[in-house]
C-alpha cells in the first residue's frame, strides 16, 4: 500500500517537473523562434490604432514586439535597419501646444536625452497641422512631432545616428505626411 502511494506521488512530481520544464524552457524558445518583425507591404495604410493610419516608410519593418493597435489608441514601431520610427496615438483633450509639452517632457524625462533647435509647424498630406522638432540621446539624434485629430494626439518619434537618420528622413517625412484618423485629414 505504501509503495502505491510512493509510486503515485512520484509520477506526479515527475509530470509536475515536465509541465515546470517545459513552461521554463519550451516556451522561450517556441517565443525566439517567432519573428519579431515583419516587412510591411508597400504604399497600403497601416493601422496605428485610434482610427489612425499611415502608410509606412518604403522599406521598413514592422516590430511585433512593440507594436499595439487597439479601438482607442495604439503604438506602431517601424525599422529601417538601425533607425526606430515610433508612431503613439491616444485620447487627448489638451490643445496641440499642450500635446508638444508633454511629448518633450516625456523625451527629457529619460537620462542623457534632450530637445535641441526650435520647433516649427509641420501639416500632413490631408491639412492637419502639427509642431515637430529635435532632439540628440547618447549616440543618437531624433526628431519628433505631434498631431491633434478629433481629441486625439499622435505622436511621432524617430531616432538613429546621424547618418542612419539622415538616410531615412525623406521616408519618414513621407510617411508622417500620410497620417489619417478615420474620414478626417
Amino acid at each position: 500500500m505504501v509503495r502505491r502511494r510512493q509510486l503515485a506521488s512520484l509520477l506526479a512530481g515527475l509530470v509536475l517537473a515536465a509541465v515546470l520544464g517545459l513552461i521554463a524552457y519550451g516556451l522561450p524558445a517556441i517565443d525566439r523562434a517567432l519573428p519579431s518583425s515583419e516587412p510591411v507591404p508597400a504604399g497600403r495604410p497601416y493601422d496605428v490604432g485610434g482610427g489612425v493610419t499611415l502608410v509606412p516608410p518604403a522599406g521598413a519593418l514592422v516590430d511585433l514586439t512593440r507594436t499595439r493597435p487597439a479601438a482607442d489608441r495604439g503604438t506602431a514601431v517601424f525599422l529601417l535597419g538601425a533607425v526606430r520610427y515610433a508612431v503613439t496615438v491616444a485620447p487627448f483633450d489638451g490643445g496641440l501646444t499642450a500635446a508638444a509639452d508633454r511629448l518633450r517632457a516625456r523625451i527629457t524625462a529619460t537620462a542623457g536625452y534632450q530637445v535641441t533647435g526650435a520647433e516649427s509647424t509641420v501639416a500632413t498630406a490631408g491639412g492637419v497641422t502639427g509642431i515637430q522638432g529635435g532632439y540628440t540621446a547618447p549616440g543618437r539624434a531624433g526628431r519628433y512631432a505631434v498631431f491633434l485629430a478629433d481629441e486625439v494626439a499622435v505622436e511621432v518619434t524617430v531616432s538613429g545616428t546621424d547618418l542612419e537618420l539622415a538616410d531615412a528622413l525623406p521616408r519618414i517625412e513621407a510617411a508622417t505626411g500620410s497620417i489619417r484618423r478615420g474620414d478626417a485629414s
